[in-house]
């Protein structure tokens, strides 16, 4: 059992030093690599930071290749059956660093990070990948009694991460990833028992931005044969503003790497964001509804639903194995029925009206019910199996 333990030693060599005894007491190999990028190092390291990237006068540049040389180092070291986890500890910066090496391992591969940063947005830290974060409550500055009883947890986290005596064998079945909101809820449900039946596993992401990145980090894994993407709402969020998004290259991964796909517009009549107090101001006057204490949603309107269909037409046309788009025509989520909160022919009209003439020979088909009629569920797993 090995274990790459990353840390600036120039600031955090008191503490590395002492995760790094912890592992050892555990039974567990350690190398430690120093990213540091200002003073010597004040441990000495097994890998040096000159192995690692290069060292910048400006920070912003040295972290930034401290981080890609980590990455490079881990997966070296994992192609190589050296590395059985990854763990790191620090601020801002060793946190930018060391997930970035975690984030170049596959899913499943250990991943602990303490960090100061755990308690705030940590999208760009854990990206699609399980890198798991642990509040280092006080900074991570000398050892005290509250510091070292983290870091003792972090080092017996790790070590047992790395000792877990490996899962049984089991029958694997081909993955496929799927896309699902509560307001979407009903159909993948209902398509996931249908394509469980038919001898595979779903995996079912929630599309709250971190769900749509780590479905598509499984695609470029090489974990799924196929993807039923019925929602893809995180792509409002990115041309709106809102709180959920993936990014702009959001439904692009199983295109690019030839997937059978079959996607849908689940729940692309809404933008979200937190607490209704947080509703930017330019948006007062919009179709808001609140989801629970903690979610506003608000109503796509026609023009931002007729350049969704614009974008994901593009998207869908440059994918390189089979891919189905279904069109649910009356309705795209539980909220966008008559009575319900979202109902707005117009703005689905616009959408359906943009995607039909720019999806080229992208396989269109429309069914007259919502998206969480029965029926649209099983024609889409059906569609999707026949392309497995």
């Amino acid at each position: 059992m090995a274990v790459l333990l990353i840390g600036t030693l120039d600031t955090k060599g008191e503490e590395l030093a002492f995760l790094r005894s912890r592992l050892r007491q555990s039974g567990v190999d350690v190398l430690l690599a120093d990213v540091g990028t200002g003073g010597p190092p004040t441990v000495e390291p097994d890998i040096a930071r000159e192995e690692i990237g290069d060292v910048h006068d400006e920070r912003g540049a040295a972290v930034r290749a401290m981080a890609d040389g980590a990455a490079r180092l881990a997966r070296r070291l994992y192609d190589a059956g050296e590395l059985d986890g990854v763990l790191g500890a620090g601020g801002s910066g060793n946190t930018a660093i060391a997930t970035a090496a975690m984030r170049a391992l596959p899913v499943g591969v250990p991943k602990l990070m303490v960090s100061t940063m755990s308690a705030g947005d940590c999208r760009d830290y854990v990206g699609g990948t399980d890198v798991t974060l642990m509040a280092s409550v006080t900074d991570i500055a000398g050892l005290n009694s509250i510091s070292a009883q983290i870091l003792a947890n972090a080092a017996g986290a790790m070590a047992g991460m790395v000792g877990a005596p490996p899962l049984e064998p089991q029958d694997h079945k081909p993955l496929i990833g799927a896309t699902m909101f509560g307001v979407t809820t009903p159909c993948v449900d209902h398509a996931r028992k249908r394509l469980e039946q038919r001898g595979y596993e779903v995996l079912v992401f929630h599309a709250t931005g971190t769900g749509g990145r780590a479905m598509e980090a499984l695609v470029e894994s090489g974990f799924l044969a196929g993807v039923l993407d019925v929602t893809t709402t995180e792509l409002a969020d990115d041309l709106v503003g809102g709180v959920l998004t993936a990014g702009p290259d959001r439904l692009e991964a199983a295109g690019r790497h030839g997937l059978p796909q079959v996607v849908s517009l689940g729940a692309l009549d809404m933008v979200n964001f937190g607490a209704r107090s947080t509703v930017p101001s330019q948006f007062e006057h919009r179709v808001l509804c609140e989801h629970n204490p903690s979610v506003t949603l608000m109503r796509t309107t026609p023009e931002e639903c007729a350049e969704l269909g614009r974008r994901i037409a593009r998207k869908l046309a440059r994918a390189t194995g089979p891919t189905a788009l279904f069109v649910p025509l009356q309705g795209l989520s539980l909220l966008d029925a008559p009575g319900q909160p979202f109902h707005d022919p117009e703005a689905d009209a616009a959408l359906f009206d943009a995607l039909r003439p720019a999806a080229g020979d992208v396989e269109v088909i429309e069914m007259d019910c919502s998206v969480n009629d029965p029926a649209f569920a099983e024609a889409m797993a059906d569609r999707l199996a026949a392309q497995l």
